[in-house]
């Protein structure tokens, strides 16, 4: 079965992106403001923005915005505050243990995008999730934006609310390199987190390795699965939802019932021109990575469905629960009519920075596990090694290692 995708080419990107990362490596902050001179049309008075301006984008928020950020910020921390595992201890043998620890990463590096539009929310996705993992130090990077001089109020805002005071005005692979390299006031980080461009995701596997990553994220996309029960102006609304982010967004509807398809497409060609986004939205509906796929029933959407692993799936149809069950491949799953993606994206307490291009497969959405690592501590006394130093060393004579069977003898011996 034929799906529509979008395609990205990272590979190409690195060639863009890599004298950019290399400049930064040994020429740091003044690389960096270089940087958004050239490509964000303005250089920023300082590297990091001022506590001052910080309180300043506070003060002056908003204040329906304020009330918003805030139960965004409650609802995000109420569902990442539980996914944390809590500290196991297993007992193997008689004085022999393993304790499984979830140690947090001591600092990170938080990207928010500021292309075509700006995203407080990804400052609540980023910051939230790393506040709830432990870890001690975050900075965030957002782009200069040409009206301001430096970054966007919102973004400066949404960072005081939620007690981030490190802000660089940053954007693109420049911004990345920094948190791999350093530069200025900002120290190397051990962990880059946040959705961008192209170019943003083409940076991160080019520093993957001297720091980690959560993903590289291309455009977003939604898939729908839908049945003859769905309302079509519902199933429209959120095809239309994804297409205003990017002209490259892909919305894909995956349905059996040709009477429904029709709808869709009716109620989109009257709904897409009364948008404020209208033609970006055309544009994204009408790429090749957007489209209507027909099945022969429920049970081959549900095929089609695990094989685009969509960033975003939603399920419109009879018992969608039922049917949310058999998904396997998904960066999250959008369960009956009243749970439209946009909830995910601002205010339901998932995170919205989720795997894109099939990656859903193998990899999952950005939570509090993306900032710290599993360790586990041995703990064995005296008589517990002395209780498997045999099998010990019959294995390590097996590997022609025949010093680490001395290491556990030796002890016996004292």
């Amino acid at each position: 079965m034929a799906l529509p995708r979008a395609g990205l080419d990272i590979a190409g990107a690195l060639d863009a992106v890599g004298p950019l990362i290399e400049d930064v490596r040994h020429r740091g902050e003044d690389a960096v403001m270089e940087s958004s001179e050239k490509f964000d049309g303005v250089r920023p008075a300082t590297l990091r923005v001022p506590q001052a301006e910080l309180d300043s984008a506070l003060a002056t928020l908003d204040s329906a915005v304020r009330e918003a950020l805030e139960i965004s910020i409650a609802h995000a921390r109420a569902g990442h505050g539980v996914q944390v595992p809590p500290e196991t201890v297993t007992e193997i043998i008689p004085g022999g243990t393993i304790t499984q620890r979830w140690v947090p990463v001591q600092r990170v590096g938080l990207y928010v995008p500021g292309g075509l539009a700006v995203y407080p929310s990804s400052v609540v996705m980023n910051v939230v999730a790393a506040q709830a993992a432990g870890v001690a130090s975050l900075a965030v990077a957002s782009p200069v934006q040409r009206e301001f001089g430096s970054v966007h109020p919102t973004i400066l805002a949404t960072c005081a609310l939620l007690g981030v005071d490190e802000v660089y005005a940053a954007g693109g692979a420049s911004a990345i390199a920094m948190f791999a390299y350093g530069a200025g006031e900002c120290v190397p980080v051990d962990v880059v987190t946040g959705p961008g461009n192209i170019y943003v995701a083409a940076a991160k596997r080019a520093v993957m390795g001297t720091v980690g990553i959560d993903a590289e994220a291309g455009t977003t996309e939604i898939a729908i699965i839908a049945d003859a029960t769905a309302d079509p102006r519902y199933v429209a609304a959120d095809l239309i939802s994804q297409a205003e982010h990017d002209p490259a967004a892909a919305s894909v509807l995956i349905t059996h019932s040709v009477e429904l398809a029709d709808a869709v497409e009716a109620a989109l060609a009257e709904l897409v021109p009364q948008m404020t986004h209208s033609e970006r939205i055309s544009t994204a509906l009408g790429g090749s990575q957007s489209g209507i796929v027909l099945t022969a029933n429920l049970d081959e959407s549900i095929d089609a469905a695990n094989a685009y692993a969509a960033e975003h799936l939603e399920i419109q149809t009879a018992d969608a629960a039922a049917v949310s069950r058999r998904i396997h491949n998904a960066g999250a799953i959008f369960v009956g009519p009243y749970s439209p993606v946009p909830l995910g994206d601002y205010i339901s307490g998932s995170n919205h920075v989720l795997p894109t291009g099939g990656t859903a497969r193998f990899a999952a959405g950005l939570s509090a596990m993306s900032y710290i690592k599993p360790v586990q501590v041995i703990e064995y006394d005296r008589a517990a090694l002395a209780k498997v130093t045999d099998p010990l060393t019959a294995l390590a004579e097996a590997e022609n290692l025949p010093a680490h069977g001395f290491a556990a003898r030796v002890r016996g011996d004292a």
